[in-house]
């Protein structure tokens, strides 16, 4: 059960950073709010992860409140959906390809660049 709580309590505090970067992001024609916290996020939860692994005095507790509960909230690939279909049927197709391409690949960068980081600083 404690475990339920913290992915309970980290999701909700990854959920309320996710909406605070689409307030400082603001109403775009492209949807760069969700590119930014599934880049982030991306690049966070493969650091956590790998540095996890590396190290074996990260705890558990920790990596799952950080990956699958904040990470879990702040990354969201039913908006990437959801933005990018719309893009599609509006007629965007340049900036749904756009978005699709940054972020499949961005976020694949950003969670090798996550990996690279995490093992360039543990010991």
């Amino acid at each position: 059960m404690q475990r339920v709580l913290i992915v309970f309590g980290a999701g909700g505090a990854g959920s309320v950073a996710r909406y605070l970067v689409s307030l400082a992001v603001g109403p775009r024609a492209f949807p760069y709010a969700t590119l930014i916290v599934n880049l982030v996020g991306s690049f966070l939860i493969a650091f956590v992860l790998e540095l996890g692994m590396l190290r074996k005095d990260l705890p558990v507790n920790l990596q799952l409140a950080l990956t699958t509960g904040f990470m879990g909230g702040f990354t969201t690939y039913s908006a990437f959906n959801a933005e990018t279909t719309r893009l599609f049927l509006d007629g965007n197709n340049a900036r749904a390809v756009a978005n699709l391409c940054a972020t499949v690949i961005g976020a694949l960068g950003a969670g090798l660049l996550g990996m690279w980081v995490a093992r360039r600083i543990a010991p």
